[in-house]
């Protein structure tokens, strides 16, 4: 696989998680008012509309410039990493596609809003979104593919 290539299949995967969050934050927000809740599934799954001006969670909440910095440079080194790489596996690719999407998603919330529009009610879990879901399972992904390649050192 060329370099190019590389890059190529990040920056689609990013864009992808990007437009997913940004169409679906735009639906649930013209959809619903602050705290409002749909059920889906009664109990187990709702559509709650959740304005988060913290972290994951809602912890740190009203740290909204820190949260913009800590940001950009996560999105700096990860595009740093990407651009000087000459190769990457498949899962490093896909990890880091999801993150930097799920960031920016997120980011474009903190600058425009103050605050992060999370909507993702699971009722044993703390209210999310899409962007929220790319950068855990990014993080995730690339854990374990640095957990795997160390166990057959």
């Amino acid at each position: 696989m060329t370099f190019r290539s590389v890059r190529g299949w990040v920056f689609f995967a990013a864009a992808l998680v990007f437009i997913a969050d940004r169409l679906t934050k735009y639906v649930i927000v013209n959809s619903l008012t602050a705290a409002e809740s749909i059920r889906v599934i009664p109990g187990i799954f709702h559509v709650t509309l959740v304005l988060n001006n913290g972290a994951a969670f809602g912890i740190f909440r009203n740290m909204g410039v820190m949260f913009i910095l800590m940001t950009f440079v996560a999105v700096a080194l990860i595009l740093l990493y990407v651009l000087r790489s000459k190769a990457m596996s498949a899962p490093v690719m896909a990890a880091f596609g999801l993150i930097l999407g799920g960031a920016l998603g997120n980011l474009v919330d903190r600058i425009k809003f103050g605050y992060v529009i999370d909507f993702l009610d699971f009722r044993v879990w703390p209210v999310f979104n899409i962007a929220d879901s790319a950068i855990t399972l990014g993080a995730a992904i690339l854990v374990l593919t640095i957990f795997i390649h160390r166990a057959k050192l």
